[in-house]
Parts: C-alpha cells; structure tokens; sequence
C-alpha cells in the first residue's frame, strides 16, 4: 500500500488470542482457536472491510506470534509497513475463558510485552503520512508512561497536520488504576474531534450524570463529537448545537460481546469520512449511529473480534431490510 493513500491510521497492542475450541471452560478445554485481538487492529480491519484504506502501527516480538499479527493483519488489506520488530520484548498473548452464561472472562499476558515498549521517539513522519484520520484508544496509555505520551505526542501531531482524531477510551481496569486511568482519559479528550465512550465509560470519568450532561461535559472538554453508546438503547451523539439518539440494531442472541464496541467506533468513524460533514449535521449523525449500531450489534454474533464483520455492501443491505445473495 502506498505511504501516500490511507484514509485512517491507528497505534496500539495486538495480541494473539486463544479460546475454547468446544465453548468449555478453559480450566478444562484441551483444544484453543487461535486468532487476533487489539481494538485498534479490531478497527483497522472492519474499516478495511467498509472500504476505507488503514494503516496499523505498533512493535511486535520478532517471535511466532509477531508473525501471526503481521501476517493476519496484511491478508486482511492493512498497511503494517511501519510496524517496528523488537528483539528484545515478547508479542503479547490472552485468553477468553466462556462460562456459558455473561460475557467470557479476559486473561492478559502482555506485561513486558513489545507494543507497552512504544516510545515517543519510535514516532516517524511516515506514520501519519497521507492519512486524514487518526484513531486511538485507552488502552495504550494504560500499558505503560511510555506508551502513554506516545499516544499523546501522535495526537498532537496528528493535530498539527490537520486530520481529524477519534478516541475511544476502552477502559480497562485490569491494566491500571482508577485514579490514573481517570486522570489519563480525561487528558486526552481535549486532543480528539471524536469521543467514543460507552455509557459505563462515561459514568467512570465524570460519575453519575443525566445522559445529556455527558455530551456536554465533554464537548465543554474539548471534544467536537461525543458518541455515546448506550447499549441496548442504542446510542446518542452530541454535537456542538445538537444531538440525536437512535435505536439499536436488534439481534435474537449474543455469542460474544468482545470487539463490539470497536466494531461500533469503525461504523462510525467510516461513516463520519463518507459524509465530510464535520460540523455534524442530523443527518450526517443519524447515519453514523444507525451504521455504528449495525456494526456493533453484527460484533456480538460470532465467537472472535472481527471476523464476521460484514463489508459496506452488506451492511447498506442490512440497513435497507435487504438480504444478499448467496447463491
């Protein structure tokens, strides 16, 4: 892919994930699926598959694992060529642990891991080279300082260079603690034109407000566009003059709740650079969250991060009540 046409580059961990291959607790399984999990990668993949050109930046072990990454990563169309290999650090690895009943438990081994080496001076020129969007999460930040003002720096660079910034804060409470992950995110909202929290998120950085405050809150931050998700109510964005809430996209069951929320921000994000509206017309907003709430509701439906995203064809047809064919 050439350094001069991408349309969204995002920074952050991939890990190779591995779950029950018979939905048994891992405490008794014998047989693991491997795949790819990292929420950044989760939306360079689904806004590759909605048609949009993506970059994904991060360092890798020059292990297996790193293989795996680099390899799934570029079969599925996104640039890794600025990708750095550490000699020196491991690819991080977790499990999903399925119980049958609620969302599956998360194991992470990714401490002393290659990507929580990120460094402000690993940051190139070439990274943000003709991209219009940067995306980035909490998660990063929460691997490390390090990691943190790498965040930081590529958000005010990004900035400078005049592309749009989408944040989401994908908290993880595992990684850190409460007080500087609160600290942390709500340092960055100002850097970003998209805030991307889920209704847990927000009640998190700003404890327990009427929805509406929320959009304020933040906007009053910094943020040109809150996107709140509000899960089975839907979700509501803010502009600065407006907001509007749309329903969710049903689905009879959940299979998986991980990765939804990325798959959720891509839809948007996708949508938001299809309609070049950055002032955020009603119409422009009503079309993200409808696309955002497919995308996301989709998400739920497979074991896995990504792979059963659909591709923008599908989704128009899910949004218009059509089926595709398949044979």
């Amino acid at each position: 892919m050439s350094p001069n046409n991408v349309d969204v580059v995002t920074v952050g961990e991939s890990l190779v994930l591995f779950q029950s291959l018979t939905n048994r607790p891992l405490q008794y399984e014998t047989s693991l699926m491997k795949s790819l999990g990292g929420a950044e990668s989760n939306v360079a993949i689904v806004l590759k598959r909605l048609g949009k050109k993506t970059r994904w930046i991060s360092r890798v072990g020059e292990d297996p694992h790193g293989d795996y990454v680099l390899a799934t990563l570029a079969g599925e169309g996104v640039d890794v060529s600025q990708v750095i290999r550490d000699k020196e650090a491991p690819t991080a690895i977790y499990f999903k642990d399925f119980k049958g009943y609620g969302d599956p438990s998360v194991y992470y081994y990714r401490h002393n891991s290659a990507a929580s080496r990120l460094h402000p001076d690993d940051i190139q020129e070439e990274w943000l080279q003709g991209a219009k969007h940067l995306h980035v999460t909490g998660i990063t930040p929460a691997l490390g300082e390090s990691p943190e003002e790498t965040v930081r720096q590529l958000m005010a660079l990004a900035r400078e260079k005049g592309m749009t910034i989408s944040f989401d804060p994908n908290l993880r409470r595992k990684l850190w603690g409460e007080e500087q992950a609160r600290r942390v995110l709500l340092s960055l909202i100002p850097l970003c034109d998209i805030f991307l929290p889920g209704l847990d998120e927000a009640e998190f950085l700003l404890g327990k407000l009427p929805t509406e405050e929320y959009g304020k809150r933040f906007i009053e931050m910094g943020a040109n566009f809150v996107v709140l998700k509000l899960g089975e109510k839907g979700a509501i964005a803010f502009s600065r003059s407006q907001s509007i809430q749309v329903s969710p996209y049903k689905v009879d069951q959940v299979v998986d709740t991980v990765g939804a929320g990325d798959a959720f921000a891509a839809g948007f994000i996708s949508s938001f650079l299809d309609s070049g509206d950055f002032l955020g017309s009603e119409a422009s907003l009503k079309q993200g969250l409808q696309r955002a709430n497919v995308l996301g509701a989709l998400a739920t439906q497979f074991k896995g991060d990504w792979e059963g995203t659909p591709t923008m064809d599908e989704v128009n047809n899910l949004l218009k009540g059509e089926q595709s064919l398949t044979r």
